[in-house]
């Protein structure tokens, strides 16, 4: 006789309320937890505008948006980027009133080594679970990931 999965019901607002306060905190603490731990070379806002350059060349307007920060801030981050050697500034091929930010390969490199030490951090926390909770986390992170994309 094979066993049937469970029914699940819907949480009650207060209840869907308070699983996604602590869901949040969980997620900021082991945010935290990964920045720290992985003994960056780079500030998390130079990581997030690197890891944006890495999808794409873009001007400092365009990542001021996605970012969500002040034109003038960007500029501040992107002159920074570049006086680490991180980024490259080039003259925009249509408008010759902006510039196009693009990643060094140092960058890359770092970019890389970063998130192979915040893998190793994250790994070894995992791999001291339970096998039953490695599959829920497996299962979670499919629902986290459609979560932030929403």
């Amino acid at each position: 006789m094979s066993e049937q999965p469970p029914t699940y019901a819907a949480l009650r607002p207060a209840a869907v309320s308070s699983l996604a306060g602590e869901l949040r905190l969980a997620c900021m603490r082991i945010s935290r937890r990964v920045r720290y731990e992985s003994t960056d070379a780079v500030a998390p806002h130079h990581f997030s505008v690197m890891c944006r350059l890495e999808e794409a060349p873009r001007t400092p307007g365009e990542l001021a948006e996605i970012e969500r920060v002040s034109a003038p801030s960007m500029t501040r981050t992107v002159g920074g980027l570049a006086e680490l050697g991180f980024v490259q500034r080039a003259q925009h091929p249509t408008d010759k009133r902006q510039v196009i930010v693009t990643l060094t390969p140092e960058a890359r490199r770092v970019l890389k080594e970063i998130r192979r030490k915040r893998d190793a951090w994250m790994s070894v926390r995992v791999s001291h679970l339970e096998p039953e909770e490695q599959a829920i986390l497996q299962r979670a992170t499919v629902i986290l990931t459609r979560v932030a994309a929403e």
